[in-house]
């Protein structure tokens, strides 16, 4: 037996019991011949006393200890010297005065202090094994192990079947690029690595499954971001029989489940709901981060008559004129004003205006084509007071909407506004178009997925392929302006799943090629059903307080799509390409 106890489990209890121990060493601190040690192991922390005139040998050997060395210590548990005690540690009250000591391995140099955060995260990934010893991220591994068990224990209560989906797969297209992976047995062939098991569970609602969930691994081949890896995990749920207000509700349980588990909060329920519509329109955004105000206002009726021609012209050529009234922020910058103008610019503005109210005075080269109605309107609509700083945005809906809600977003960091209480803001953002419009392909494509249903009273539009106003039966969840699942309900008749698949440009014969299986499906009695799917690294960063999902994943990529660690993705033996009838294309010499 390496231990009796866990270093974090002793207490006033124990005193005067022989006890052994094992863990890493975390600190060592020499005063004058006494040795002591912090002895580490997952569960915390034990103060270890080598004292030369209790056992003078193992004193001696202690010296010789480092950071990190694996050690086992036996010896009695006392109660430490009195003013020497350490509240901050559960075993704070008590130290171990060792009778044997046996050194189960050496640490070589470290590649960084355990104690210390390293700035360079490649160092990070390739020592990843040693990085995860460290308290926050072992802090988070746990964390996340409590997420998953207590999804699958409230989904077990509510009659939910974990199965197990495939994961090779077929490429059909569904918005990103998918991992191919050859088949040595049919040569030129290729599987698809899973980006979700979204046709994998609608065909389990035709197996009559009913209540299907799975803690899954997905892949898609994309740019990488904070938030975003090549390999992910998604609680994926799906359900027959079922409106959007049932999907809601067993949502809703379940990150109330996991909330409790995870940080002992009690998080409110239900949840609220916006439409697409309302939250672009009030936010700028569809996944809205609701902590502070400055919510965008609509000055149509202000400055309907105006004579300043850049809001008249944006109006009567069909679009918005609407503002945010950044409180307090008056003192901006020429730095910021330049960098907020910049991102407005990024995002389709031609430029940004803007008026300071600074000792009473509006600030601002555009204030003099205001009228006075208009400034009192202004005044009154917006709520200005000393101090503020009111951005426009005149353009077409989606411009206006998208540019304020990008600067509401800066200017919220700006003022350290996003961070200045733990606020946990659960959001349904519902209606989204079932369409969007691409330029660059001539074509509608699916804002979701081609699986996606339209709302029932928007089929007549759907009929009259007025593609642009059919709103679908999705929906997302939002929290703290992160958007952590989505789903909708599916179609089920073959004959209306056909008809989508035509509105998006894909012809009979590829219908048949990409997706006949799950048509076929559908002509077998499918039930009415749907589902969604929750990105488990988000949720998982958002409740450890963390900026990126690599600091709540045991293995990540980095943000190239690396594996420093392992050296992948690597070479491989060219008799594997041959067996998998594969030549690589050599680059042409310039």
């Amino acid at each position: 037996m390496f231990r009796t106890h866990d270093c974090n489990s002793l207490r006033k209890s124990d005193i005067g019991r022989q006890v052994t121990l094992a863990g890493w060493v975390n600190v060592t601190r020499d005063h004058g011949g006494v040795v002591f040690i912090d002895l580490r192991d997952r569960e915390g922390l034990t103060q270890i006393v080598f004292r030369p005139e209790e056992n003078a040998e193992l004193a001696k050997e202690a010296h010789s200890l480092r950071s990190e060395d694996v050690i086992e210590v036996s010896g009695r548990v006392a109660a430490r010297l009195p003013g020497t005690e350490n509240p901050n540690l559960a075993t704070g009250d008590m130290e171990v005065i060792p009778n044997q000591l046996r050194i189960l391995n050496r640490a070589d140099t470290l590649p960084f202090p355990i104690d210390a955060e390293p700035q360079n995260e490649d160092l990070r990934m390739r020592y990843r094994y040693f990085d995860l010893r460290r308290p926050r991220l072992a802090r988070n591994l746990r964390v996340r192990h409590r997420v998953a068990k207590a999804t699958r224990d409230y989904l077990d209560t509510q009659g939910f079947v974990e199965v197990e989906t495939p994961i090779l797969s077929k490429s059909t297209p569904e918005g990103a690029r998918d991992f191919l992976v050859p088949s040595r047995i049919t040569p030129g062939k290729f599987y698809a690595l899973p980006q979700a098991p979204q046709q994998y569970k609608q065909l389990l609602m035709v197996a009559g499954v009913e209540k299907y969930f799975q803690i899954a691994k997905c892949f898609r081949d994309e740019d990488l971001r904070a938030d975003r890896q090549p390999e992910f995990t998604q609680i994926d749920i799906e359900t027959s029989f079922v409106t959007p207000h049932d999907i809601f509700a067993v949502t809703e349980g379940m990150l109330a489940a996991i909330f409790k588990a995870a940080r002992n909060i009690d998080i409110k329920t239900p949840f609220d709901r916006l439409t697409y519509r309302e939250a672009v329109s009030r936010y700028g955004s569809d996944k809205p981060d609701r902590r502070f105000g400055m919510e965008l206002v609509d000055l149509g009726e202000v400055f309907s008559q105006s004579s300043f021609k850049v809001f008249r012209s944006a109006l009567d050529a069909g679009g918005v004129v609407k503002a945010v009234n950044a409180k307090g922020f008056a003192g901006i910058t020429i730095g910021q004003a330049d960098e907020l103008t910049e991102i407005a610019k990024l995002y389709g503005a031609k430029g940004l205006a803007f008026i300071k109210i600074e000792n009473g005075e509006w600030k601002s080269p555009i204030v003099k084509f205001f009228s006075e109605a208009e400034k009192a309107a202004l005044q009154s609509k917006l709520e200005i007071e000393e101090g503020d700083c009111i951005f426009f945005g005149a353009d077409k809906w989606e411009i206006a909407c998208e540019v304020l809600g990008r600067l509401r977003l800066r200017i919220a960091e700006m003022q350290k506004l996003r961070t200045a209480a733990e606020i946990w803001d659960f959001l349904w953002v519902t209606d989204f178009p079932l369409f969007e419009w691409s330029p660059e392909e001539n074509k509608w494509n699916a804002m979701h997925h081609p699986f996606t249903r339209p709302k029932t009273e928007d089929m007549a539009l759907f009929e009259a392929k007025k593609f642009a106003d059919v709103r679908a039966e999705a929906y997302d969840i939002v929290l703290n302006g992160v958007e952590i699942g989505g789903g909708s309900i599916r179609i089920y008749e073959p004959e209306l799943q056909e008809r989508m698949f035509e509105a998006l440009g894909i012809r009979p014969e590829h219908q048949q090629s990409q997706f006949g299986h799950l048509l076929r499906a559908l002509r077998l009695g499918a039930p009415p059903h749907g589902g969604i799917a929750l990105g488990l690294d988000r949720l998982v960063m958002l409740i450890c307080g963390e900026e990126t999902i690599r600091d709540v994943m045991a293995f990540p990529k980095n943000n190239r799509g690396l594996d420093l660690m392992t050296n992948s993705p690597g070479e491989v033996d060219p008799r594997q390409l041959r067996d998998l009838s594969i030549k690589l294309a050599r680059e042409k010499k310039v």
